[in-house]
């Protein structure tokens, strides 16, 4: 692995950050109980006085159906606080690259029913942010060669355009709100991602998508301070309206760990510290064999692709890992022609042959990576570290094309799997939000 891929990152928040971070308020839930809903609309009402927002336009950002989070909670709690005082309080879905969410499948995010669509929440405008849609994005700027250069700790120096939905303009101020969980490209999500890539146009999406994958998943996720949320964040600034943010941190259950408000950086900066202690769980050995299932939510491998992620860090050299899924039917969505195109392949394939992809979509290679994990590429040779293998209505001529194992999933009965971390078996039933972690790491991780 080259030099330039391991330099090290800061991982604590700088002291501007952290006088930020004293001004978030919060509500944390004990080890036996969650927060109540009291709790809930107590840090709501604290946060938004309803006579500072009177004849406010607010635009509530979200993330779409794959993230685990009590979304329509915190939506009622803000509506019935400030939506009567409010000129405006619409709904955009921070999609990224996702594809589009009926109305229907807004309703359900936000937990109201039509007929509530219809009555109470009848003013409420909902929108899907348009990352192919160039009449739907405002040039914001270009953050320089040079500035790059020191947020990628000297990764990369080149000029980076930054476009996002330029619907956000039509309102006075952004509330994020959404959830805090580790994440492989950024380190951990929440806070500015919600801006960037959830509202953000392609190229600054590309490029620190593909930044994420040069410095590798296992360095990445579950840390915060990473090159790439140092990227997030410069981009954040360059977003000239007020900011403010909700950041949650999920139980399994769906219920609140933690709520954090503040702004986007002091909330994220607090969630973070927590979602580390509820989002981590440590092995003492790694796995030759991990079976990680699939929740209905990830639709297809794009974001399925997160049952790898988050347990490449335990799975053993030249292990196996099953992505067990047999709802899933399509590669990507938005990007399954990349991807067919060019297959899932270790990160030093690809620069290791960089005139060859360098003009196709970076984020594509980049989830390419994550999924494939890491691996060497010599003398026109790819060798993985483990394997991964497909268990889903993926046929099994796809996934050898696209360079995956495959597994007919109807020969596969998870709970065979159940109980035999012993053997070196680990099944993981809601995989793609837990970050799972040796206690003594090797030196790639």
């Amino acid at each position: 692995m080259e030099d330039f891929c391991r330099k090290p990152f800061n991982q604590l928040a700088t002291a501007a950050l952290r006088e930020i971070n004293m001004n978030t308020l919060s509500q944390t839930a004990t080890a036996d109980a969650p927060l109540t809903g009291e709790q809930v609309n107590s840090l709501v009402v604290e946060a938004l006085p309803a006579a500072e927002y009177t004849g406010k336009k607010v635009l509530l950002i979200v993330p779409d159906h794959t993230r685990t989070a009590p979304v329509g909670q915190l939506f009622k709690a803000i509506h019935a606080q400030i939506g009567a005082s409010a000129a405006k309080l619409d709904v955009m879905i921070a999609l990224g690259t996702h594809h589009a969410m009926s109305e229907e499948a807004i309703c359900e995010r936000l937990e109201i029913t039509l007929d509530e669509r219809r009555g109470q929440y009848a003013n409420v405008v909902f929108h899907n942010h348009e990352w192919d849609n160039p009449e739907m994005l405002r040039n914001i700027g270009t953050i320089p060669a040079a500035t790059i250069g020191e947020l990628s700790g000297g990764r990369f120096e080149m000029e980076v355009p930054v476009e996002i939905n330029k619907t956000i303009y039509d309102y006075d101020q952004a509330m994020i709100l959404g959830p805090v969980f580790p994440h492989e490209v950024v380190g951990f999500s929440g806070g500015n991602k919600y801006l960037f890539p959830g509202i953000s146009g392609p190229d600054v999406l590309n490029f620190f998508h593909w930044l994420g994958a040069v410095v590798t998943n296992p360095m990445i996720i579950g840390s915060k301070w990473t090159p790439v949320r140092k990227v997030v964040d410069h981009a954040a600034a360059m977003v000239d309206i007020e900011k403010t943010c909700f950041c949650m941190v999920v139980r399994p259950d769906k219920s609140l760990a933690g709520l954090f408000f503040g702004t986007p950086e002091g909330a994220w900066d607090a969630a973070g510290d927590l979602s580390a202690k509820e989002h981590i769980t440590y092995k003492s050995r790694p796995f030759h064999t991990i079976v990680s299932c699939a929740p209905k939510m990830y639709d297809d491998l794009w974001v399925g692709g997160k049952c790898m992620y988050k347990l490449e860090p335990v799975l053993a050299d030249g292990g196996e890992l099953i992505i067990y899924a047999p709802h899933i039917s399509d590669v990507c969505i938005a990007h399954g022609e990349t991807i067919e195109k060019v297959g899932y392949h270790c990160r030093d394939y690809f620069l290791k042959q960089w005139d060859q992809f360098k003009d196709m979509p970076w984020g594509a290679l980049a989830h390419c990576v994550h999924v494939k994990g890491l691996g060497t590429y010599e003398n026109g040779v790819e060798t993985p570290r483990a394997e991964v293998t497909l268990a889903t209505q993926i046929p099994e001529a796809k996934c050898r094309q696209i360079n995956l194992g495959y597994r007919d999933p109807a020969t596969i009965n998870p709970e065979d799997f159940a109980n035999r971390e012993d053997e070196g078996i680990l099944l993981v039933p809601h995989a793609g939000e837990r970050l799972f972690r040796l206690a003594n790491p090797p030196a790639w991780a």
